[in-house]
């Protein structure tokens, strides 16, 4: 107990008198005080007193698939400072090859009687998956919001990236640099933003007389070595521009145009999606569409902390515009270039930033 005491008092920059008072619920204490011992408590990883442990720490679990694609770091810390600026802690839950798994990282946030949940992508935006821990959640009453699209099936606040406008924008781009044969590398087949971006493509191929057959259309996990597997099954169908669901998958569509000795944007362009950290500093640079991560996280904070603080919170769909970002690894289609057909002149749309544009969908 003296250790436990000397730890939290450390953490929170209060007497251990002060520490005690809170610990065995004595008077006398403020509101904040209460809280920031409660927290530093949680966060310490002790055990709450008996007749303390009804209440919800202050604690916000931020759940991440993985780690190596640099949006969910991204996502992650402009999530956590929006909670910290409402007085809220954020625990990082990363998921890892063997490691602690998403159901098993549930169990571990109700243990610590968390506040709330974020998801930041995972089972829940796969059809197929299991969903049984997000059950958990929804039956605790513990507030969840997740993160771009999910399976309908979970009633919980999303905040999306508008899948549709993002490959409208990005088919649009390599249409209007003369491209017509055009591919598409998306996630698994239950994978539901892929299946909106999936249907977005063929209504986009209807209306302005694009070829978008089946062979044109890869699936891959969500990494360089799967975006290279399936841009190198693309190349043999002939295609000029590739448009993918992700910035790693875009840079694995480079890597295996260069393993068929093509150039980009020359023979070749690619359009990744999220703009993550770093695009700019690839050979070459690379055009994708960026989603407005900021916007999108203050608005899954705000849902959250209402939620928490028991306001009435719509369960409908926030969805935000991104926005196409123009880099060099898209350009004229082969033999498009200047001078070279009814395509001559056309200019290349500007690079634009984020406007943080949302409605609900």
């Amino acid at each position: 107990m003296t250790r436990r005491l000397a730890a939290v008092a450390k953490k929170v920059g209060m007497s251990e008198a002060t520490v005690s008072r809170v610990l065995n619920d004595r008077p006398g204490v403020s509101e904040s005080t209460r809280v920031a011992v409660l927290t530093a408590l949680d966060v310490l990883g002790y055990e709450r007193p008996t007749q303390l442990r009804g209440q919800r720490s202050r604690l916000v679990g931020l759940v991440l698939p993985e780690l190596q694609n640099p949006i969910f770091p991204a996502f992650a810390e402009s999530v956590g400072a929006a909670l910290a600026q409402n007085g809220f802690t954020p625990v990082l839950c990363t998921q890892t090859a063997g490691g602690v798994s998403e159901p098993e990282y549930v169990n571990l946030l109700l243990q610590q009687q968390v506040s709330g949940v974020v998801f930041f992508g995972g089972l829940y935006a796969q059809d197929d998956a299991p969903h049984g821990h997000y059950a958990q959640l929804f039956e605790r009453g513990v507030p969840t919001v997740l993160l771009n699209a999910g399976t309908d099936a979970l009633d919980f606040p999303r905040v999306s990236c508008d899948d549709a406008v993002a490959v409208e924008q990005a088919f649009g781009h390599l249409r209007q640099l003369g491209h017509e044969r055009i591919g598409l590398i998306l996630g698994p087949q239950d994978h539901v933003p892929s299946n909106r971006k999936l249907a977005a493509a063929r209504g986009f191929a209807a209306r302005s007389g694009v070829e978008l057959p089946e062979r044109f259309v890869e699936r891959a996990l969500f990494s360089i070595e799967g975006g290279q597997a399936a841009a190198g099954r693309l190349l043999r169908h002939g295609v000029t521009g590739i448009v993918c669901a992700s910035d790693p998958l875009a840079l694995g569509a480079i890597r295996a145009a260069r393993r068929h000795r093509l150039a980009v944007p020359e023979d070749l362009s690619v359009i990744g999606y999220d703009d993550s950290s770093f695009m700019t500093c690839t050979d070459p640079p690379l055009t994708t569409v960026r989603q407005p991560i900021e916007a999108m996280a203050k608005a899954a904070v705000d849902l959250l902390v209402s939620e928490i603080a028991g306001a009435r919170v719509d369960h409908d769909e926030v969805s935000f515009e991104p926005d196409l970002v123009v880099r060099a690894s898209s350009g004229p289609a082969p033999g498009h270039g200047a001078g070279s057909g009814s395509w001559q002149g056309q200019p290349a749309l500007p690079v634009q930033e984020p406007q943080g544009r949302s409605r609900v969908s």
